[in-house]
């Protein structure tokens, strides 16, 4: 453990920079994420292959790790846990190449400056049953029915388009924490609408 106010550093062990993370030190995190950014991304890299989707996947895990920190057993190695995380990340994103889903990612221009967001469907075509405009409508019913603190960040993040600096100054809250929200409230949309896109198949 570090002693008395010595400052917090990569050299510092991990259990100080998790417990000062848990308070919300977005220091600490940042410093746990330069330690092991280069771990992560290999784990990652040999799941997905190199590129854009396992540079993504690696912040991916990050985000959701600083997200559920409370949750981490210091029985276990952090790096374990990291690890899992990003195993079940990479899973999880192998899946959804295989189904078709909202992608909450993806933005496109909607009538009258409305945001709206692609079905990554290859197969898609005109005629199927679910049209631009009741795509929208069951978009912007499933951000209506989201937590107050997880709406506001998607509405300013993709519909504002702020940036996570801005939404960090609006919100008074650390960028990391606007990007755990951020990426609680896709989490939630994709739940909301996964039903939404069977019938579209």
């Amino acid at each position: 453990m570090k002693e008395a106010n010595e400052p917090l550093s990569v050299h510092t062990d991990d259990l100080t920079l998790i417990a000062e993370a848990r308070k919300g030190n977005d220091r600490a995190f940042q410093l746990l994420m330069r330690k092991y950014r280069g771990a992560v991304h290999r784990v990652v890299m040999r799941m997905v292959g190199r590129g854009e989707e396992s540079n993504d996947l690696t912040q991916e895990t990050f985000i959701k790790a600083f997200a559920s920190i409370e949750n981490f057993d210091s029985k276990f190695l952090f790096t374990t846990w990291l690890f899992k995380i990003a195993q079940n990340s990479c899973i999880d994103h192998l899946r959804r190449r295989k189904i078709n889903l909202f992608s909450i990612d993806q933005r496109m221009e909607g009538e009258e400056g409305e945001y709206s967001y692609e079905i990554p469907d290859s197969t898609y075509e005109p005629d199927r049953p679910i049209e631009e405009k009741e795509r929208r409508v069951i978009i912007n019913e499933a951000v209506a029915a989201l937590p107050e603190k997880y709406r506001r960040v998607i509405e300013l993040r993709h519909k504002e388009e702020r940036s996570y600096e801005e939404i960090s100054d609006i919100l008074g809250l650390p960028i990391g924490t606007v990007k755990a929200q951020l990426f609680r409230a896709r989490e939630i949309l994709n739940r909301l609408l996964r039903g939404k896109a069977v019938d579209i198949e």
